[in-house]
């Protein structure tokens, strides 16, 4: 698995530019339900070791996480999941809707 943390915006644009399909994970260390989503998020990374994903921290990394909700028109929420393709977003959900099987819908 090609796993990274994202902590600037310049992490952010070299994982934007990587081929092929990105997922991006939005964590808040502090709510539970972002700790369930990436329970999730981390269950589908490690049945699918070939996906390059990441995550953003966004108490620790908020200008990325601004980056992010500037850069696809799309609203900050916490927790957030991106499936990038080509530099857009092909698939976005936010709080319980994600879930491992739905990560593995929207990646076929």
């Amino acid at each position: 698995m090609a796993f990274q943390q994202l902590q600037s915006q310049e992490d952010l644009q070299e994982f934007l530019k990587k081929p092929g399909k990105l997922l991006l994970f939005k964590h808040s260390t502090v709510c539970p339900i972002s700790t369930s989503a990436h329970e999730h998020f981390h269950a589908y990374l490690q049945a699918n070791s070939d996906v390059e994903a990441a995550e953003v921290l966004v108490r620790e990394a908020r200008p990325v996480s601004n980056e992010i909700a500037e850069q696809f028109q799309i609203k900050h929420e916490s927790p957030q999941i991106f499936l990038i393709e080509d530099g857009a977003v092909s698939w976005h959900t936010s709080h319980w809707k994600i879930t491992k099987d739905a990560i593995e819908q929207a990646m076929k």
